[in-house]
């Protein structure tokens, strides 16, 4: 695998998006947790095709900015950028945008781990 692999993953802006719904907050705006998941979707897409068979990442940490307010109907993008690579540790530069600019951005770690030795971890 190799550092600068890419992914730009979209959402537009629904009920089941915003703050109010997802419990971070009480106004009808993307909720944070929102954004991250979809800067975390982002990330694990970027690697996915690199991975051997039985292989997927989790996440490990992730940590945002969320700097501007988005509406229902609005498209948003989160791109996740590989920046370094540590063994089974992917480090990731995440930023999201929307119609107007910049939303959010930050840093995403995730790991590789084999799907059923991870699943036996579950009590």
């Amino acid at each position: 695998m190799q550092t600068e692999l890419k992914h730009t993953s979209t959402i537009v802006v629904e009920d089941k998006h915003l703050a109010c719904n997802v419990g971070s907050g009480d106004m009808e705006v993307l909720g944070t947790p929102m954004m991250m998941a979809l800067m975390e979707n982002a990330a694990m897409m970027a690697v996915r095709n690199e991975l051997a068979d039985g292989q997927t990442t989790v996440g490990g940490f992730i940590s945002s900015s969320h700097i501007k307010p988005t509406g229902p109907g609005h498209t948003v993008t989160a791109t996740a950028e590989l920046i370094a690579i540590e063994g089974r540790k992917l480090r990731f530069k995440v930023y999201a945008s929307d119609e107007n600019g910049l939303i959010g951005e930050g840093e995403h770690l995730r790991f590789i781990v084999d799907k059923e030795k991870f699943m036996e971890r579950i009590d």
